[in-house]
């Protein structure tokens, strides 16, 4: 069996092609549903404040709805604490996560606080997702419309 070398090209481009599709979408949130898009921070390590981002992300759902609404919460500083694995708002991240919210977590603060603690990694609520920056994240999602709130 012979190979030609124009259909391994062809194969090899689109192979190339197909991988570097999945990889843009990956950054960017499937949320060409939303009639609106927000994304809201948290940089508290308050628990009202906290848990106050919850609550407005419940709320955008129910005043929209899940089918017109695109939502991230984006977490850096000492506001990932929201996002640790044993923070007591583990079972409203789960259902809002359940209801299409996202939860990214800042890369930036996650390596610190290792440093920090003998580097051992904070662990993190497995409906959170690792960014490489939080503030890049936000800077992100403005640039693809979004709209910035920080309760």
């Amino acid at each position: 069996m012979t190979l030609n070398p124009s259909r391994v090209l062809v194969w090899l481009t689109g192979l190339v092609l197909l991988l570097s599709a999945g990889l843009a979408s990956a950054a960017k949130p499937d949320d060409s549903f939303a009639e609106r898009k927000i994304v809201l921070q948290i940089s508290d390590p308050n628990p009202f404040k906290q848990t106050l981002v919850l609550n407005v992300a419940s709320n955008l759902l129910k005043a929209y709805g899940q089918d017109q609404v695109a939502i991230e919460i984006v977490a850096f500083g000492p506001g990932l604490r929201l996002l640790f694995a044993e923070n007591a708002n583990a079972g409203r991240i789960k259902a809002l996560a359940g209801s299409g919210v996202r939860f990214a977590a800042c890369g930036n603060t996650i390596r610190k606080m290792t440093s920090l603690r003998d580097g051992e990694a904070p662990q993190l609520n497995p409906k959170a997702v690792k960014v490489s920056a939080g503030v890049v994240r936000i800077l992100e999602l403005m640039d693809q419309g979004y709209v910035l709130i920080k309760p």
